[in-house]
């Protein structure tokens, strides 16, 4: 007698790290028999896995909801991720949610669906204090053909002024060297290119990865171990603090066979009093200095820098501190982000506060210095032949790779280039600020 097959579907918010999430809780539901369909199908089960980082972590789980109502009124819907753990009440109220599970229940899903019955007034919570949270899970996530998001490392120790991300994610605690070489060499196995390594605090790795509070390992041997697996041909660094980044490791990717050029270093502001007043662990001198050290050894590196902009005390002059500051720093882009009030946190109850306005007025200013970052960086590479990693996605007709050093380059779509890497030589910047890359054949007539 046939069983019909259950089926699930999920939807990530937010980061890499719960990219990484949200393909392990699929891997386990596929291993007990659930089969994956698109969001917008009719499924048994969606899971929707949230981010707590922005501004509108309430509206986006609430429209996330809709879809999966819209798809199967009788579908089970599961809410996990940062926000669940930080207002699981609150979620639980949002009409068509059957289940939250917070940070220490995300990953034991199965043990609450079989039982699991259609709410038609407020879903169950099964949540924790996030003191409780103090176990590592290893996970990666398969997005495309391409790359892997590996997750080496949760939690934080910082108490940065502006963040939640110790209140939903817990204490900084990492995987065992062992664990993540065993990911990275299964990832290699399914032929994927690149893998990108990702975590809360990735540069604190080490600390907790047998349970305890010291360093069992440093993210220098991490590093050093992954350089070794085979099969892999990229490793690339997500955001990593600047405190966290020493010389050493800057060393190792310059000579490294796998790793990337490229870095991304979270600033903040460039005004030493507004990273007191957001207790950073670092000044604008050590930041200047990282960048100084990547330029000495890897003068081709991608460098990205996270800057908020509307901090409580910013004022004109310390916002154009900020500026000036990233304006004269070798960086490639800038990731920038609007301030926001979050509940819980000592900024929310800083005074001398910044008009939305004023916040988005400066945020859009940044946004125009990165683009002509980026395009300034772009264009000392034309001329460069590079390897490009291309990517499986068809855009009327084109398609996409990005080089080692994070130059995102175009070609006519051939299928058969799809997660192959190519030698090829950078020719222009086109209207889309891609880079349009000269063929196999024009580059071997070029040599000839």
């Amino acid at each position: 007698m046939s069983t019909i097959q259950k089926t699930a579907a999920y939807h990530t918010l937010g980061c890499k790290l719960n990219f990484a999430e949200t393909s392990t809780i699929a891997r386990q539901l596929t291993d007990a028999g659930y089969s994956k369909v698109s969001f917008d199908d009719k499924a048994d089960v969606y899971v929707i896995n949230t981010c707590s980082v922005t501004e509108n972590a309430d509206r986006e789980c609430k429209l996330h909801v809709k879809r999966a109502m819209k798809a199967n009124s009788e579908g089970l819907v599961v809410i996990v991720g940062c926000y669940a753990q930080l207002k699981p009440e609150e979620i639980s109220q949002i009409e068509g949610v059957d289940l939250v599970l917070g940070a220490k229940e995300k990953f034991n899903i199965l043990s609450y669906l079989d039982d699991l019955q259609k709410s038609r007034n407020e879903g169950i919570v099964h949540s924790c204090e996030i003191e409780e949270t103090d176990f590592f899970i290893g996970s990666y996530s398969i997005g495309d053909r391409t790359r892997a998001f590996l997750k080496v490392q949760d939690g934080c120790d910082y108490k940065c002024t502006y963040c939640t991300i110790p209140l939903a994610r817990g204490i900084s605690r990492s995987d065992t060297i062992e664990n993540v070489l065993q990911n990275a060499r299964e990832i290699a196995g399914k032929g994927i290119k690149e893998i990108v390594l990702t975590g809360v605090n990735i540069g604190d790795y080490g600390k907790g990865e047998f349970g305890n509070k010291r360093h069992e390992h440093t993210f220098l041997d991490l590093i050093s171990e992954l350089d070794q697996v085979e099969g892999i041909e990229r490793i690339r660094i997500s955001s990593i603090e600047p405190n966290l980044l020493k010389d050493e490791s800057i060393e190792l990717v310059s000579k490294s066979k796998s790793f990337v050029p490229h870095f991304h270093i979270p600033l903040q502001s460039g005004s030493d009093d507004l990273l007191k007043k957001m207790k950073r662990r670092y000044l604008t001198k050590l930041y200047s200095d990282r960048v100084a050290k990547i330029r000495e050894v890897m003068p081709h590196a991608a460098i990205g820098v996270d800057v908020i902009v509307g901090f409580p005390g910013e004022t004109e002059e310390k916002f154009l501190e900020t500026y000036n500051f990233l304006n004269e720093l070798p960086i490639t882009y800038l990731h920038v982000f609007t301030y926001s009030e979050r509940e819980n946190t000592e900024a929310a109850d800083m005074g001398d506060i910044v008009p939305i306005s004023e916040r988005k007025k400066r945020n859009k200013m940044l946004r125009i210095l990165s683009e002509k970052k980026k395009m300034a960086f772009y264009q000392t590479q034309l001329g460069n032949t590079l390897p490009v990693l291309w990517e499986h996605e068809n855009k009327e007709g084109k398609m996409f790779g990005f080089t080692e050093n994070y130059v995102r380059v175009q070609k006519d779509f051939d299928a058969k280039s799809v997660n192959t890497i190519e030698f090829l030589k950078l020719d222009k910047i086109e209207s889309d600020g891609t880079v349009s890359v000269l063929n196999s054949y024009e580059n071997f007539l070029e040599k000839v």
